[in-house]
């Protein structure tokens, strides 16, 4: 969310689409487990239109990079001439994403790289953005923080290692209010489950 902030207080940028990869047969954002019905509740409320990219669960990287690449071509039609990514320092995603952009006549952007991940969670929280913790690996942050408002509360408590801003995959939110948001996407969720013998989820409907 902080560089779609950062992208909308930049005069020389004009966001127009959201895209986010869904699995096809649960209809959930993959990794976070988000529906689509409150993705799309989401987008509404920062006023753009949500592209969701559907894949199978177990999808090749092939099948992966075909859906991305129709996705980006459906945007490019449309006049679409930069993708925004919010990697931080993770080198071999980057250039993997960069390695993939280059069969696309699009140019990737990325508005957050080699940022602070302290001053990033710093300036989501004083900016009033809202997010609560719907995803947690077990091998890196304990399960009883699923659940918990993103705040000064939650980072105080983080253990040493553990990114502030989830970078290595420690963790994952939904933002659900803030400035960019015309109201706030309300939601419930109490249950939570846990998958792939590691990964605990927050059940948000």
């Amino acid at each position: 969310m902080v560089m779609l902030d950062r992208l909308n207080s930049t005069p020389e940028w004009h966001p127009v689409s959201l895209l986010t990869t869904l699995a096809e047969e649960e209809k959930r954002v993959m990794m976070h487990d988000i529906p689509l019905s409150l993705m799309k509740k989401q987008a509404k409320a920062l006023g753009l239109p949500l592209l969701p990219v559907m894949m199978k669960q177990g999808s090749s990287n092939e099948e992966y990079e075909a859906g991305m690449r129709a996705a980006l071509d459906s945007l490019l039609e449309k006049g679409v001439e930069t993708v925004a990514f919010g990697d931080i320092f993770l080198k071999d995603i980057k250039a993997y994403r960069e390695e993939q952009m280059k069969q696309i006549p699009m140019e990737p952007l990325f508005p957050l790289w080699g940022a602070s991940t302290a001053d990033l969670s710093r300036e989501f929280i004083d900016k009033g953005y809202k997010a609560v913790l719907v995803c947690i690996d077990s091998s890196q942050l304990h399960p009883s923080f699923l659940g918990r408002k993103y705040d000064d509360e939650l980072l105080r408590d983080l253990p040493d290692g553990v990114d502030p801003c989830g970078e290595n995959g420690e963790f994952h939110t939904f933002v659900y209010d803030g400035p960019l948001f015309k109201d706030p996407v309300h939601f419930n969720g109490e249950e939570t489950i846990e998958k792939y013998e590691r990964f605990h989820y927050l059940q948000i409907e």
